[in-house]
């Protein structure tokens, strides 16, 4: 199929809004962006007037198994729920984040479901189901005894929502196991509420860490790390990981640290507005002492010009509502136009798959989404979708074409 699609505007994935332009797809690929009189009259046009097209959206932090702790809270989706069950909310799970506009997702683990996510991102290329493209890790790798479920005897075996291994050869061994059950990417718990009180302190050394990374980089995989301390924050980013997750309590000095080694940040503001709310605050202010630490540790981000690629944990959220973690970048202090930036070209780089996706652009596969409104001023304009395009196929429209 050939078509054109004539919208108000196009945002590329950078730089001003372009008017008057249209954009030619041809197959799964974009054929050409240019005035809509010069593109071909025998294609079939899409009229988006009102709208804006973007690049695909991307998530670069989702977990695609999970839903809403405050319908079934996550010990009981691990412990309770069958892996078939699990599956069966991800195909809607993934059904909806594709209407929403986002034909990118990296799957930051299974929790409990194994290597599930592989099977997904499978059922996805084939056209089993419809749903983002993933690039997925199945477990998580965590230090033993460090993650969750908890309070059981510790005679007593219960699933755990990720990966145990410990020291140079275990980790190495699972690192590979990950690899050969199909991991695109391998993700590692730097830190974790193990402390003695419960306090999030971290879980592997330098050296494991490192190891980890130099395993999953010679088979041209990367490493992201959930790291919400400063120190560990700091031994990730030393030992090599390209993305950090969530730095809930990251200081200038850390994000200066990952800004010099080329770390990139997902800083999953959603999840941690949703979970507080879901432990009773209503959103006035003040808000409680944890998002104020949360907001000063993102402003400390934006000042230090690290990388920051949008990543929301959504999973803890419904899935379908990930454009709250753009609308709370925006809150946060990031321009709109940056924040969409953030959700498409910056994000490709981070993955690596800039060469396909992240902007408009002729040769770039057709991952498009026209929106009401300019979400370069308004970020919450990526809420009103009318229109999805994966590859060149129509995954969902609310216009009409000819």
């Amino acid at each position: 199929m050939r078509y054109v699609l004539a919208p108000d505007a196009v945002f590329t994935g950078s730089s001003a809004l372009h008017h008057g332009v249209g954009v030619l797809v041809d197959g799964d690929c974009i054929a050409a962006v240019g005035p809509i009189a010069s593109l071909p009259t025998d294609a079939e046009h899409v009229d988006l007037l009102g709208t804006t097209l973007v690049p695909g959206l991307m998530d670069l932090h989702t977990h695609v198994l999970l839903y809403p702790y405050n319908i079934t809270s996550w010990d009981d989706q691990v412990l309770r729920e069958s892996e078939a069950l699990r599956v069966a909310r991800a195909t809607v799970a993934l059904k909806n984040t594709l209407r929403a506009g986002f034909t990118t997702i990296r799957d930051l683990g299974t929790e409990g479901a194994r290597d599930a996510d592989a099977g997904l991102r499978e059922a996805v290329e084939r056209g089993v189901i419809p749903g983002p493209r993933m690039h997925v890790v199945t477990r998580a790798i965590i230090a033993t005894g460090s993650y969750g479920p908890k309070g059981f005897s510790p005679d007593c075996c219960v699933p755990q929502g990720a990966q145990e291994a410990d020291g140079a050869g275990e980790l190495t061994r699972v690192v590979r196991e990950q690899i050969r059950r199909g991991a695109d990417w391998i993700k590692v718990y730097a830190d974790y509420r193990w402390g003695r009180g419960g306090e999030t302190t971290p879980t592997f050394t330098y050296d494991e860490l490192a190891l980890i990374v130099e395993v999953a980089n010679s088979s041209g995989r990367q490493v992201a790390a959930h790291a919400s301390t400063p120190e560990a924050m700091t031994r990730a980013t030393r030992a090599g990981v390209a993305t950090i997750e969530h730095g809930n309590d990251g200081t200038p000095e850390v994000f200066a640290l990952m800004r010099e080694r080329g770390v990139a940040f997902c800083p999953t503001l959603a999840a941690m507005d949703r979970i507080t709310r879901y432990r009773g605050w209503d959103g006035s202010l003040p808000e409680p002492a944890f998002l104020a630490r949360k907001r000063a540790s993102f402003r400390a981000a934006l000042a230090s010009g690290v990388t920051i690629a949008n990543g929301s944990d959504v999973g803890v959220f419904p899935h379908g509502e990930n454009a709250l973690e753009l609308e709370l970048l925006v809150d946060y202090g990031m321009l709109p136009q940056t924040a969409l930036e953030a959700a498409t070209s910056v994000a490709a780089r981070v993955l690596h798959v800039d060469e396909q996706v992240g902007t408009i652009a002729p040769g770039m596969l057709a991952d498009l989404v026209a929106v009401g409104g300019d979400p370069t001023q308004s970020i919450g304009a990526l809420r009103d979708v009318h229109f999805v395009m994966k590859a060149g196929t129509i995954a969902d429209s609310r216009r009409e074409h000819k």
